[in-house]
């Protein structure tokens, strides 16, 4: 069993940073890659950042590339996106995810940390 838990999610200043968090709990659970989505109220989720576990490599949605930046930490089993200029269109409930070896999507999710941007 996981369980992805987010933080970090917060009330901030268009312009301003946050960093969010996501741990990994309950499990030894070794991925294949991890990542953030996003989503607002009656919009589909959107993809915005993901990193593949071994080697590091990342990618990014065109509307945050070179503002967000995803990393991870496989002895804490943690990820961190780290945003920067910050736009009132980033405002969203933010959700770490997890997809499986073998997997072609996501298979776990956390319940999601609210961001909101103010002008």
């Amino acid at each position: 069993q996981v369980q992805l838990i987010e933080s970090g999610g917060g009330l901030v200043q268009a312009g301003g940073s946050l960093r969010l968090s996501c741990a990994a709990s309950g499990s030894t659970f070794n991925p294949a890659a991890m990542g953030w989505f996003r989503q607002v109220p009656g919009k589909e989720r959107e993809f915005v950042a993901g990193i593949n576990w071994d080697g590091g490599s990342t990618s990014y949605s065109d509307s945050v590339k070179g503002r967000f930046t995803i990393s991870r930490d496989a002895a804490k089993r943690t990820i961190d996106l780290q945003m920067n200029s910050l736009k009132p269109e980033d405002t969203a409930v933010y959700s770490c995810a997890a997809r499986r070896v073998l997997s072609p999507g996501y298979n776990y999710w956390g319940q999601g940390t609210q961001v909101t941007v103010f002008s």
